[in-house]
């Protein structure tokens, strides 16, 4: 199994312990993300210095008013290390609005630029932000480079989502009891197209709710989306593990 976003540096404890419990579980691989650059260089370190670990590398909306050009220059030069595997998480969030609108879209628009330059897969944050997200997005071309929904939540954009060839990647909240109309959503969603993950150390998914959020715990998200596919597990977790060698160039 592959946990394809994990912010190893906001987790509690060492990331080889957090690693070592995910390995128990049958996670193989941690994609972690960068958010900002202290978080992305945080981000490299784990991947040069643990098998199975990439990284993905952005500056988040929340940070959009506080980028400037030289963080853009700064996270470019990181991009080009070869553990990294993705520019985000990167994209637009309405709902805390903790940054002006205009330069959310602004560095969503730079990032994207990035990905594209770069052929890299591009990871997407969007919160209340449908529209904007799915009008920023319209400019990259199809199939280069994939484009990664993480932590969906939003089934309204499934249809142009799934219409652009987009991955759909459900994190914790898929599991909780009031999700039924995310569940519906992975269900709807083809299956070369799905992806799981943490999202850790946030939203903990049902099964251990109240705590700190790890990778090993993607093994119940995995649990969550085989039942609401009508699927196994074990057949789930090839698909996905396939579509993230895909999405992020994984072997």
């Amino acid at each position: 199994m592959i946990d394809t976003h994990a912010h190893l540096d906001a987790c509690d404890g060492p990331a080889s312990a957090l690693l070592g419990r995910a390995r128990a579980a049958g996670v193989r691989a941690v994609v972690t993300v960068g958010s900002g650059l202290p978080s992305c260089r945080s981000a490299v370190a784990f991947s040069e210095a643990h098998d199975g670990v990439v990284a993905a590398l952005g500056i988040h909306p929340h940070q959009a008013g506080d980028a400037g050009p030289g963080d853009l220059a700064a996270l470019r030069r990181l991009l080009d290390h070869p553990r990294v595997v993705a520019v985000g998480e990167t994209g637009l969030d309405y709902f805390r609005d903790y940054a002006p609108r205009a330069a959310q879209r602004a560095l969503f628009d730079a990032q994207i630029g990035l990905a594209i330059e770069l052929g890299k897969a591009l990871v997407v944050h969007s919160r209340t932000a449908d529209e904007d997200t799915l009008a920023g997005l319209a400019g990259v071309p199809e199939g280069a480079p994939p484009v990664v929904l993480h932590c969906f939540s939003s089934p309204g954009m499934l249809p142009a989502a799934l219409e652009r060839g987009y991955y759909i990647s459900f994190a914790g909240n898929v599991t909780y009891p009031t999700a039924d109309a995310l569940r519906r959503a992975a269900a709807r969603v083809p299956a070369e197209r799905i992806l799981a993950e943490t999202d850790c150390p946030y939203l903990a998914p049902q099964p251990v709710r109240g705590q700190r959020n790890e990778p090993a715990h993607v093994v119940h998200v995995l649990d969550a989306l085989a039942r609401a596919r009508g699927e196994t597990p074990d057949a789930l977790e090839r698909q996905i593990e396939a579509n993230a060698a895909a999405a992020f160039g994984l072997s």
